[in-house]
């Protein structure tokens, strides 16, 4: 009797036990179909995205460097977000997982807070070109041209062939004077002479060393001025202001100082020293 119960129970609990198994592995199944599915569909939109990314970015010029590593990013993003995707499928408690991500992108992003904003400052700097590689730049107390834009920071090499690394964050919010993003630019040389001197005569030497000149441009909206601007204490001061192209500034403005100065002594008009006149009583 003792028997024939156990064989009953027995049978019974074999019964549940083989019919939860059937049902476990058939849910187990449609999961696994359902993520392999969600697998090839998701990584065909993400394809599709990246696609369209990269063809958005090359109608618009953006730099390769910043280009390369934003679909870098992309594509890690959209791959995490697949992943999560599948694993919830497969019936995974997916919150603590994205809080455990969270938690770390909060640390790694107070720890790297600087190198952050300095990445967000190249950004902002590939996106809106303040600057181009071979720009001259005046920017945090340096002057140079623009060897390299990277995404941490900017490289530039001073007249005197020093390299100089500035990060990013700072050249973004700060004050940028760009000296060859113009097509041209005006020539100012200012002109001191004797007290005594006749204005006509220094006018009449600049204009023929200007006339000589054939790097000035010389338009109705380039116009050759020669201004008296000033009396100092020792001489009256006469501005030239002409203007060329932006690459001829520095060559322009040294050989005309030049022959300035040869052409007014040659002329006779002095070029006086600083000097002071004291009176005894």
């Amino acid at each position: 009797m003792k028997t024939d119960f156990f064989e009953k129970l027995s049978g019974e609990f074999g019964e549940q036990a083989l019919s939860n198994l059937t049902g476990y592995v058939m849910t187990l199944g449609r999961n696994l179909v359902a993520a392999v599915i969600i697998y090839f569909v998701g990584k065909f939109i993400i394809g599709k995205i990246l696609k369209l990314v990269r063809s958005i970015m090359q109608r618009r010029g953006v730099e390769p460097s910043l280009y390369t590593f934003l679909n870098s990013l992309l594509t890690i993003a959209l791959y995490f977000v697949l992943v999560i995707a599948i694993v919830s499928v497969l019936g995974v408690e997916t919150s603590s997982l994205v809080a455990l991500f969270a938690s770390a992108g909060v640390a790694v992003g107070m720890a790297l807070s600087g190198t952050l904003q300095n990445f967000a400052g190249g950004v902002m700097i590939l996106i809106f070109r303040p600057y181009r590689v071979g720009d001259f730049i005046e920017a945090q107390g340096f002057a140079g041209t623009v060897k390299e834009i990277q995404i941490f920071s900017t490289i530039m090499t001073t007249p005197d062939n020093q390299t100089i690394i500035i990060p990013n964050g700072g050249l973004s919010t700060g004050t940028i004077k760009n000296s060859t993003k113009a097509l041209r630019r005006r020539v100012d040389i200012d002109v001191e002479v004797a007290y005594g001197t006749k204005p006509e005569a220094v006018r009449e030497v600049l204009n023929s060393i200007c006339e000589s000149e054939p790097r000035l441009l010389t338009g109705d909206d380039t116009p050759v001025a020669i201004p008296l601007t000033a009396m100092s204490a020792s001489s009256i001061v006469f501005c030239l202001r002409v203007w060329v192209k932006a690459e001829d500034y520095w060559p322009v403005k040294f050989d005309l100082t030049e022959r300035i100065y040869t052409s007014l002594t040659a002329a006779g008009i002095e070029i006086p020293f600083q000097q002071i006149d004291v009176h005894m009583k």
